[in-house]
């Protein structure tokens, strides 16, 4: 069935670490992208056809939402793990979520697959002019500007469509229109910053976001001091979101940050559980004082080995 992963797949992705992608035989070397394409694409409207998979059938735009998400996040961990094969893999799964809603569209008469990609495709050209046009850009901030204000463009030109040429004050699109809300509130809050950026609103350097990330925390500690919970949350979404804005000044993820710190403490909390196993208590039980002790010792045993894979590397 499609989108599911199993237990085979998952062990096999793991012994696979560093393999490059296996050599295709000479039938599949005749294949163009294009053609495994439209066999990707007919395999998947014969999963959703009346005699085809009971649970491929049963799949609607929102309970796939979840896989969408997954599988975005699994081609993240491919690309960080250096196995080319399980990159290629993952990169696939993503890409059958994509024929998955088309397929669901096409069924209920609203658009295709080929819609898809022939809206993204004339979207990359009409975006490129320095590139299919003539207009030319000297550095990539130029780029950038330029798309943000192209984009404005499209939005104007598609609200006159929706709502006659002459629009309403009150209709007018901000330039902060396009950020989904549905995105986990890291990468909200990343997009939300840089488009301001954009539009000239922005510090004039990072000094300027650490101060800002300092005051902050003071507040934060006055409304816990004061046991305000209203005020707590607010500060605190204050707080996030001012680090939110620090790590795109830094060039920084903070959704890649955060699930690595996330990944960190796990691995870090796994061993100390290890380690109370070995002296034959369970983690729970161990004192708060040992608790500190096996943390420490931990974080000593990973240090050490990036140090001693450093230098395997060298």
């Amino acid at each position: 069935m499609a989108s599911r992963k199993t237990k085979r797949k998952k062990q096999t992705s793991r012994r696979t670490s560093s393999r490059k992608v296996p050599p295709k035989t000479s039938k599949q070397k005749k294949l163009t992208a294009g053609e495994w394409f439209e066999r990707l694409v007919a395999l998947q409207a014969r999963l959703r056809a009346p005699n085809g998979c009971p649970w491929d059938r049963e799949q609607t735009h929102a309970t796939l939402r979840t896989y969408l998400i997954e599988e975005a996040y699994e081609v993240l961990d491919a690309m960080k793990s250096g196995d080319d094969a399980k990159f290629a893999n993952e990169m696939g799964d993503l890409l059958l979520q994509v024929v998955f809603h088309s397929q669901i569209a096409t069924e209920e008469g609203r658009f295709t697959v080929a819609d898809v990609i022939r809206e993204v495709h004339e979207k990359m050209v009409r975006r490129h002019p320095h590139v299919f046009g003539e207009k030319r850009a000297k550095d990539a901030a130029e780029v950038l500007r330029n798309w943000e204000q192209i984009k404005a463009e499209e939005r104007a030109a598609q609200g006159r469509q929706e709502h006659g040429e002459v629009e309403k004050k009150e209709q007018r699109k901000s330039l902060l229109d396009g950020v989904p809300r549905g995105l986990p509130a890291t990468m909200e809050g990343l997009q939300l910053t840089r488009k301001a950026s954009r539009a000239g609103f922005d510090w004039e350097n990072a000094q300027g976001v650490f101060e800002k990330l300092r005051e902050e925390y003071a507040e934060l500690l006055r409304a816990s001091d004061e046991k305000d919970a209203a005020k707590m949350e607010e500060e605190m979404g204050d707080l996030l979101f001012a680090a939110v804005n620090l790590a795109r000044f830094l060039q920084v993820d903070p959704e890649i940050a955060l699930k690595n710190a996330n990944a960190k403490f796990a691995r870090r909390f796994r061993e100390m559980e290890r380690r109370s196993a070995e002296n034959g208590q369970a983690f729970a039980d161990v004192a708060r004082a040992e608790k500190e002790k096996l943390w420490e010792s931990a974080k000593r045993v990973e240090r050490q080995a990036a140090k001693t894979e450093a230098v395997g590397k060298r």
